[in-house]
């Protein structure tokens, strides 16, 4: 009997490391690290690919008929765009990372020289008491600045410091996990889910489950700006899964607690096979799940069959609110993700 407890928890803990590492998109080699270190250690066979992402190797017995599970571990972040002439700094964002949601957070610049410096971004002028127009000023990346925790007060102080365009901003998770068992940060999408395949891989060896299917795991670094499931995917491979956040709102009904399982997003339906089968085992095994087409989303397999591989494709993962921003998922929808991937491949 398998204990989901102890697999939950090993995720959570995996999903708190993970979070407490800064990886916006394209700036990975850390979590990378991370993770082949992990794979390392419970014995699984992992590489990091030429475009810096994982593959690990879970085994199986039919190679020609392979199942490739994907998560990513990239976030959303900012970069420098200009140093202002108060030293102050402008950013691009990095995916969909937006400037109301990236107010008043604390953040860290790290520079191409090695060096990290603590920030903040800010509205300008952010004093209410001095700034009359502050409820009225439109949140954009035009309006909201870093300000560096330094003491600059010119351009050329905080060149100085050997910040300069180009430079990654990263935002602060803010992880919590309550006693009631909720899951609270930012970049949950898609660190949850990477930390639910780590404890996937791990039953698996703890257990000596040999998957009748060969299975492997793509952690990727690039799914946030369009590319990340794009190129890698190991020969014999027929079926592959982006496993990532369900998403949880208005007119939808998935919540924390369930797996949810994608029928159809803005790149079109997924595999009507598969996800009828994900629903009959959900039934089954008493997995809480849900049923949803999500309005504005795009995944990691999507971008694999754009690619040009043929394959089955399908996306579920664990309930998630307020995606792109301060986001919260439960320890229930990480462990019927795993249940609902456990019944499904062995």
């Amino acid at each position: 009997m398998t204990d989901y407890n102890h697999y939950t928890d090993y995720a959570v803990e995996q999903a708190k490391k993970l979070l407490a590492i800064d990886s916006p998109s394209g700036y990975g080699r850390s979590v990378t690290e991370y993770l082949l270190r992990e794979f390392a250690a419970l014995g699984i066979p992992a590489r990091r690919t030429v475009k810096g992402g994982v593959i690990a190797d879970f085994g199986g017995r039919d190679n020609k008929n392979g199942i490739l599970l994907e998560a990513h571990c990239d976030t959303l972040g900012g970069m420098v765009t200009e140093i202002k002439g108060n030293g102050r700094l402008k950013l691009t964002n990095i995916g969909g990372m937006k400037p109301a949601n990236a107010e008043a957070e604390n953040v860290r610049i790290i520079t191409k020289g090695g060096a990290v410096y603590e920030g903040v971004c800010q509205l300008v002028n952010a004093s209410v008491h001095v700034n009359g127009e502050y409820d009225r000023t439109e949140r954009s990346w035009d309006t909201v600045e870093v300000l560096v925790d330094e003491c600059v007060k010119t351009k050329e102080d905080t060149i100085k410091l050997g910040i300069m365009p180009g430079d990654y901003v990263c935002f602060e998770p803010r992880t919590r996990v309550t006693a009631s068992g909720y899951i609270k940060s930012r970049f949950l999408d898609d660190k949850l889910s990477a930390a639910i395949l780590l404890a996937y891989g791990k039953y698996l060896k703890e257990e000596k489950v040999v998957p009748e299917r060969h299975v492997y795991a793509h952690f990727t670094i690039y799914e946030e700006v369009g590319h990340g499931g794009s190129a890698s995917v190991p020969e014999g491979v027929t079926e592959a899964w982006s496993v990532d956040m369900g998403c949880v709102g208005d007119g939808l009904t998935c919540t924390e607690h369930e797996v949810s399982i994608c029928a159809k997003d803005s790149g079109g339906p997924y595999n009507y096979d598969i996800v009828c089968r994900l629903v009959e085992l959900a039934g089954e095994h008493g997995i809480g799940y849900a049923v949803d087409v999500y309005p504005h989303y795009g995944s990691d397999v999507e971008t694999t069959l754009r690619s040009g591989h043929d394959i089955r494709h399908a996306l579920i993962g664990p309930g998630v609110y307020a995606s792109h921003g301060y986001e919260r998922s439960h320890k229930d929808g990480v462990c019927n993700t795993f249940r609902l991937i456990q019944a499904y491949i062995g």
